[in-house]
């Protein structure tokens, strides 16, 4: 058995990952600034990106550490270099890395300067780089609800994405952390097919038994509401442009991640909608 540090444990892609590595017989470290919440069966761990008296203990330990970034910060790097090199020092020897898809296609940032910094460590590393999350319309930005008139809100127009099934991250992530011949890769992450937002609500609606309809909105409306809903604004300036890239149709290339890591498909909204159907929200 090993122990894997899993950071973000209570987060979309660290919750579905924790049971994966316990079922394999893994001992578990769920490092999550809400140890309580911690997936049972896993050894709950205190750990604050902004706390760095915390980075140490989590890693006690450690075989492998499944690495996920501050949540809404774009300067992450400055905390999650030196983490990497403490990682090391710790005696770490696997790290799996959850960057972007596409990160590698403008300018340099601080995604591709903690993957360098990973495959500069002498550790063993693999780097996911998932497109947008399905779950993303179920317990992310996209979520209907009330307030909203059960419509999922974006300004992503007609543009296609290839969504990300969270459960298919966390399983390549799962063999990654525990299997060989992943030291090296970099996986590109997508569904199997590239669908526009007003199709994705309707597959959701079809499976919650609702109308969810889609609104496209102008995007400086949608980067003000993002702000206005507490989101940092580089942060949301980021969303917004990264939506408009995949309006202007530069989102929907399907990618071979899944595939590669795990020798099979991956997950489609259908699917995922049909698995995670919830009884229909009421207003």
């Amino acid at each position: 058995m090993s122990d894997v540090l899993v950071i973000g444990a209570t987060g979309k892609t660290g919750r579905r990952l924790v049971p994966l590595l316990l079922a394999g017989g893994h001992r578990v470290r769920a490092a999550t600034r809400r140890p309580a919440a911690a997936p049972d069966g896993a050894v709950p761990v205190r750990f604050d990106w902004a706390d760095e008296t915390t980075h140490g203990p989590a890693l006690e330990g450690a075989e492998a550490v499944y690495l996920v970034t501050p949540e809404l910060r774009l300067d992450h790097a400055e905390v999650v270099i030196p983490f990497v090199a403490r990682a090391r020092e710790a005696g770490v020897r696997r790290v799996v890395f959850l960057s972007v898809r596409g990160i590698d296609q403008g300018p340099d940032n601080d995604f591709l300067r903690v993957e360098r910094a990973l495959a500069e460590s002498g550790m063993e590393w693999t780097v996911l780089r998932p497109t947008w999350f399905t779950q993303n319309f179920t317990e992310g930005a996209f979520a209907p609800a009330p307030h909203n008139g059960f419509s999922i809100i974006a300004c992503a127009g007609e543009g296609r994405i290839p969504f990300i099934d969270t459960e298919d991250i966390a399983a390549v992530a799962a063999a990654a952390l525990t299997g060989d011949g992943h030291h090296g890769q970099i996986y590109d992450l997508s569904g199997p097919e590239a669908i526009t937002f007003g199709e994705a609500a309707r597959i959701l609606g079809e499976h919650a038994g609702r109308d969810i309809p889609y609104v496209d909105v102008p995007a400086e409306d949608f980067g003000a509401a993002l702000r206005g809903a507490g989101l940092p604004d580089d942060y949301a300036a980021l969303l917004v442009m990264m939506l408009q890239v995949a309006a202007a149709g530069h989102e929907a290339a399907i990618s071979d991640g899944v595939a590669r890591a795990l020798g099979r498909e991956a997950t489609s909204v259908e699917h995922a909608a049909a698995r995670d159907a919830v009884a229909p929200a009421t207003a």
